[in-house]
């Protein structure tokens, strides 16, 4: 990083962050302070086209004209692909929603394209010639969340020696679709909750509110409702974010559709790599309806991608496909043993985290480390499994 900056002083340098085993020492902080911008893994290609985009832009405002046409186009609609019934009813729903002007609560287990949805929206209302800004909340550490939000003045901290617009100015008249909302530590809550309330916010470090005309679409893999049961979600900031909704079905529960999607996939990447149209076997397709997809559309085109990335026939065979086989006649059954499988797994998680925490007297940050987890998703797993770390600090 220190290179590139005496190399090229005006360079726009984005650096990646995924956690490790290690602690990070004071050099590796230095290093963030040093870039222009950051991101956490996992992320989402179209955070990263916006962080990328907002450094240019304030490198140099007159550069956003310079960014390829395809650029905006990427961060578009993906073409919401199924026939199913349950499905068609959470489309019919999308252009009722576009109309609103009200926040929308997006729920979904992963992978069911919450994200393309919201866009739907976005695109299909007033506001579509103006920014859709996603943002993951799990990604934000808490010490930054109001920053990246709201933005800062000149002089607001020791670094801060410039203003910078916030997230929610980025998405000016436009929509900020805030992923994993139920991640948000008690503090960004009440922050949100307060935006949403007077549709105003301060910059840090500023004394005077800016009044803001943004949408907020938020959403969760979560039960959200059950979260706020269990003291672990705001009630007001639920009900704020749920005043209209929409439940995307898995696609374990559509599973017509991976007819569908599948064509749908094997066109595109045709199209993306110039090659000529393939096509699939029956009997694969049987394979892969056969299969539960626990990973729901994503996991289909993850796999899907593999099978034409690793084989150049232009007939894709049961064996291309990274899958356990099943015959169609077995489907209940394989999800009886995914209920099995994942309520062992989720026992095994509690049993694992309870060991740390009562190895580290209840320190979340030294469990989390011996874990080689982020404390943020340590945090998470002690939340999901209910485990209280002050049970542990005896």
């Amino acid at each position: 990083v220190m290179a590139c900056r005496e190399a090229w002083e005006r360079a726009a340098i984005l650096a990646v962050v995924c956690p490790g085993p290690v602690q990070p020492t004071e050099k590796f902080s230095t290093v963030l302070n040093s870039v222009d911008d950051f991101l956490s893994c996992p992320f989402q290609e179209p955070e990263l086209h916006f962080r990328l985009k907002r450094i240019v832009r304030s490198k140099n405002p007159t550069a956003s004209s310079a960014i390829p046409a395809d650029f905006k186009e990427k961060q578009r609609v993906i073409p919401l692909v199924g026939e199913s019934p349950s499905f068609r009813r959470v489309i019919d729903k999308i252009s009722v929603l576009a109309e609103s002007r009200t926040t929308v609560l997006i729920s979904g287990e992963t992978g069911t394209g919450k994200e393309v949805f919201s866009r739907a929206i976005h695109y299909q209302s007033l506001r579509s010639g103006k920014p859709f800004v996603p943002v993951n909340c799990g990604a934000l550490p808490d010490h930054l969340f109001e920053n990246e939000l709201f933005g800062h003045v000149k002089g607001a901290f020791t670094d801060a020696t410039s203003s910078e617009r916030g997230l929610i100015a980025e998405a000016d008249a436009g929509t900020l679709f805030l992923d994993e909302v139920d991640t948000l530590s008690p503090a960004g809550q009440v922050k949100l909750l307060r935006f949403l309330q007077d549709g105003e916010y301060r910059p840090v470090g500023s004394g005077r509110s800016v009044n803001a005309d943004v949408r907020v679409i938020a959403a969760t893999n979560t039960d959200l409702k059950r979260r706020v049961e269990e003291k672990l979600f705001r009630e007001d900031l639920y009900y704020r974010l749920n005043s209209l909704s929409l439940s995307i079905p898995p696609l374990h529960d559509r599973i017509e559709d991976v007819v569908p999607l599948t064509a749908h996939f094997l066109d595109r990447y045709a199209r993306e790599h110039g090659q000529g149209a393939r096509t699939i076997s029956a009997h694969a397709l049987k394979q892969l309806m056969a299969y539960s997809w626990p990973g729901n559309v994503r996991e289909l085109e993850s796999v899907i991608t593999r099978a034409l990335t690793f084989t150049r026939s232009p007939v894709l065979q049961p064996d291309d496909f990274d899958l356990p086989s099943a015959p169609n006649d077995e489907t209940p059954r394989i999800r009886s043993l995914r209920e099995a499988k994942s309520k062992t797994i989720a026992a095994f998680e509690r049993r694992y985290l309870a060991s740390l925490l009562a190895q580290h007297r209840g320190n979340v940050t030294r469990a989390a480390i011996a874990a080689g987890k982020e404390r943020r998703s340590f945090q998470r797993l002690l939340r999901k499994h209910n485990l209280d770390r002050h049970s542990f600090d005896g």
